[in-house]
């Protein structure tokens, strides 16, 4: 199958099981988001112009900020690939499982780690330079629904997502990184209506990052979840089944 074909499927897909599950979704993302977009909140909080500091240590840490809120932004979005990895291959398929049900089989611990060391290296890769914070963010964007789904430890998804995204990379990058830029974009948007509501205070900018992240990061979840079952299954020939949307009672 064509690149171009195999794209069109894919986005199809994607837009297909992120509208069919979205209530769900939408609840989990917030439930995962309101604290995050605190995190987030607090980092761009800071005013460097305000501290006592030279000219070099001011540039550096300005280079250490972007990488801080570039990471900050990535951050929960791994850990929510896995959450929504679980909700989509219920075994049970008939509806969406509870956040309880959730919460109980998430595997926290390998979800942070990978988390956290998969923003930690696509940060260092975009101060080093834009194409190596790229490759990054390909080459292991799959490693959290990975945990879920093959009960992979931290190290064995992140190997595991390279293994997967040989061989098939602009197809990765051409879902993932499209839907992240275009998110962005569209996060500022619903950003700056945001403090155009609220005036440009701390819980004007919490909520703002809240409400951008818990309205686009399902699609990034869904589409990386998505790719993993059908690289999976590619490379393995079985994979988990995944509902593009309830089935009706």
């Amino acid at each position: 199958m064509s690149l171009p074909v195999r794209l069109r499927s894919t986005y199809g897909r994607i837009w297909r099981t992120y509208w069919g599950w979205a209530p769900s979704l939408l609840l989990l993302a917030i439930v995962v988001f309101v604290p995050l977009g605190l995190l987030n909140a607090l980092t761009m909080d800071v005013e460097l112009d305000s501290l006592d500091l030279t000219n070099g240590i001011k540039l550096a840490a300005l280079a250490l900020a972007v990488g801080v809120v570039t990471a900050t932004g990535l951050i929960g979005e791994v850990f929510f690939s896995g959450a929504i990895a679980i909700s989509l291959t219920h075994p049970h398929g008939e509806k969406p499982p509870g956040l309880r049900e959730i919460a109980r089989r998430l595997d926290y611990g390998r979800l942070i780690a990978v988390d956290l060391i998969f923003v930690a290296i696509v940060a260092v890769g975009l101060l080093l330079g834009l194409i190596p914070g790229i490759l990054a963010f390909v080459w292991l964007g799959l490693a959290g629904p990975i945990v879920e789904l093959e009960e992979q430890t931290t190290t064995g998804a992140l190997r595991r997502s390279l293994h997967l995204v040989r061989g098939n990379f602009w197809l990765v990058f051409l879902v993932l990184a499209p839907i992240e830029i275009v998110g962005d974009a569209i996060g500022g948007g619903l950003a700056a209506l945001v403090h155009d509501l609220l005036g440009h205070t701390f819980v004007a900018t919490w909520l703002a990052e809240a409400a951008s992240d818990a309205a686009l990061s399902p699609i990034f979840a869904v589409a990386a979840v998505l790719l993993t079952v059908d690289l999976i299954r590619e490379k393995e020939g079985t994979a988990p089944p995944v509902r593009a949307t309830p089935v009706p009672a």
